[in-house]
């Protein structure tokens, strides 16, 4: 399954590790293009992060390891794209 966009829900300790730590490590990841990070929510002693990463044949069990590895924890996957080409959410009509 070729993985192209995964979108997840990571939380980190305020002080440790850094987002420029958390990114290195996804950067590390093999097929990865290009990564977001982005604070949603500051806590007194944590720091929700939504981070979206893009490229090709992503490993999504090699990614969490790495995110883990620097001490954050991922707590959902939120999206997942496959196939050739990336197809953008487009909202429901009700």
């Amino acid at each position: 399954m070729n993985i192209r966009r995964l979108s997840m829900d990571v939380d980190k300790a305020m002080d440790q590790p850094s987002i420029l730590e958390i990114a290195a490590a996804i950067d590390g990841c093999g097929g990865v293009a290009a990564c977001n990070i982005a604070v949603n929510e500051i806590d007194v002693e944590t720091v929700g992060m939504d981070i979206t990463i893009e490229g090709e044949g992503l490993d999504y069990h090699a990614i969490v390891a790495a995110i883990e590895k620097t001490g954050a924890a991922v707590h959902s996957l939120d999206q997942v794209v496959i196939g050739d080409r990336i197809i953008e959410r487009a909202p429901r009509v009700r």
